[in-house]
């Protein structure tokens, strides 16, 4: 049995769904593997690497999906909603398709994957118990996404984060505020109270405050109450446009108060809520920052910030505020300084 690793098709996605590390457990197994040709360059696995662990390298995409019974990706149709249709045609039938696939969020690619014959396997649906730990995904990816978002905004904000005492006087912490206290949320508060920030988090699940107050972070409560707040796995539920709307209300005064906002929650198989609106983004004195963690590929779609669509680079706009925008976990830098205000959307 042969699997097979294509490259990354997604603008500006850097990793690669196998490393030559584990080449070696996979023969051991009775599998080859096969590679497209540069497929591990940008997460820093040049060819040489995977030949010399036993792969073969074969020059053309198309030959990658030929070849194997196996196929292993990062991002696939379904969560790559850029590029991903572009493999479509090269399926053939009974071969077996691994990687995050977003088969909550569209249900038409998936339906199309099966008519080509494909078993499709989603990582991210992998239960989250102590037997399939090592295959979690999900866990791994949203908290790569809660410590960088944190690197973005400390980056960003002109403000630095820890209070430091100088000869010329004091200057006091950046005030930090995560919105959503997941995987990606938690390991945000961590990052940010490492960095030296006053950091304090909400989330709509009660259950997770002793969680917050564990990382040295104040947990917010606002004066309403969610319906069945969670699921059976410990998720967020989705609520009523009526809950969001007072939330948005609620929550307007508290993302005042600080310079960084992080968005690090998901609902899965539903767009996460607008929280930030243009009404609150306003209100803001100079100098703030809002970093929304989008935790993994398969992801839902929405920024989660104002109702306006993001973009891929950095820009100012009309309101004065500077826009950044970088999806999945592609590292980026956020260089435009010019603005009163910064949102980095990750």
């Amino acid at each position: 049995m042969i699997v097979g690793v294509p490259r990354e098709s997604y603008p500006g996605e850097r990793r690669v769904a196998l490393v030559p590390g584990v080449i070696p457990n996979l023969a051991k197994a009775g599998l080859e593997v096969v590679v497209e040709a540069g497929a591990g360059v940008e997460a820093g696995y040049p060819d040489a690497e995977f030949i010399a662990k036993g792969a073969k390298i074969l020059a053309q995409r198309a030959e990658v999906f030929r070849a194997a019974d196996i196929i292993v990706q990062v991002l696939c149709y379904g969560s790559n909603d850029k590029t991903g249709k572009a493999d479509v045609p090269l399926f053939k039938r009974d071969q077996v398709l691994i990687g995050f696939l977003r088969p909550l969020g569209s249900a038409e690619t998936i339906q199309e994957i099966a008519a080509k014959g494909v078993i499709s396997l989603s990582v991210e649906l992998m239960p989250r118990t102590t037997r399939a730990q090592s295959m979690d995904a999900l866990s791994s990816m949203a908290t790569m996404c809660g410590y960088k978002a944190v690197l973005i905004a400390g980056d960003t904000l002109p403000k630095i984060f820890p209070m430091l005492t100088t000869a010329a006087g004091t200057i006091t912490p950046a005030r930090v505020l995560i919105l959503g206290v997941g995987v990606a949320g938690l390991q945000a508060i961590a990052t940010a109270r490492r960095l030296g920030a006053v950091v304090s988090a909400y989330d709509l699940r009660p259950a997770v405050k002793e969680q917050v107050q564990s990382l040295g972070a104040r947990f917010v409560e606002l004066p309403i109450e969610a319906k069945d707040a969670q699921d059976a796995r410990g998720y967020a539920t989705a609520q009523g446009e009526e809950f969001y709307r007072r939330q948005r209300e609620l929550l307007g005064k508290v993302i005042a108060e600080n310079d960084v906002v992080i968005t690090a929650a998901v609902i899965p198989g539903k767009k996460s809520p607008i929280l930030v609106t243009r009404k609150w983004s306003r209100a803001w004195r100079p100098a703030r920052c809002s970093s929304i963690s989008r935790p993994n590929a398969a992801a839902t779609a929405s920024s989660r910030v104002r109702e306006k669509k993001s973009s891929s680079t950095a820009s100012p706009s009309s309101d004065g505020l500077t826009w950044r925008a970088r999806c999945r976990t592609t590292p980026a830098r956020c260089t435009r300084r010019t603005s009163r205000h910064f949102f980095c959307i990750w």
